[in-house]
Parts: structure tokens; C-alpha cells; sequence
């Protein structure tokens, strides 16, 4: 046989093998479930953002904010944001 004639068998086989072997693993992982935990992130909940703070009775800045807003509060808070736009004039001119 010649070289070339060779040569396509060769990766003739190579590809089914393959091919075969890719097959082989798609099925086998097809038919296994995966478990994940329920999303709880609490931007898609719904209730968050109309219950009031659970803070507000202890806290006189959490009057009136929602569990979300509360949540944004408390990590502005953490970060430094200034909290009203006289605190960010005060910092925008220094």
C-alpha cells in the first residue's frame, strides 16, 4: 500500500476511536443528575424589597428602608460611600 493510503487509515481510525470514545463519556454523563442548592440570592426575591428593615426598630437610619435597601445600606456603610449628597459635595470639592 502506499503511504498515503496508509496515512488515511490511520486517522480514519483515529476519528472513529475518538469519536467513539466521545460518545461513550456524552451518555454516561447524560444519565447523571446534579444537585445544586435553590438560588437565594436576595436580589430575586420578591418579599425583600417590600418587607420593612429588620433593624428599623433599633436603628433610626433603617426607618422606612426596605430589607434590600437595608442590605445596600449596610455595604455603602462598609465600603465608605458617603451616605447623603452634602457628604458627596463635601468630598467632590476637597
Amino acid at each position: 500500500m502506499k503511504k498515503s493510503t496508509t496515512k488515511k487509515f490511520f486517522y480514519t481510525g483515529a476519528a472513529m476511536a475518538s469519536s467513539f470514545l466521545l460518545m461513550t463519556v456524552y451518555k454516561k454523563n447524560k444519565s447523571k443528575k446534579i444537585w445544586v442548592y435553590e438560588d437565594n440570592d436576595m436580589r430575586n426575591s420578591a418579599t425583600v424589597d417590600t418587607e420593612e428593615s429588620v433593624n428599623a426598630d433599633t436603628d433610626d437610619a433603617e426607618i422606612g428602608l426596605t430589607q434590600l435597601d437595608s442590605a445596600f445600606r449596610s455595604e455603602w456603610q462598609a465600603n465608605g460611600f458617603p451616605q447623603t449628597h452634602k457628604e458627596l459635595a463635601e468630598l467632590e470639592s476637597k
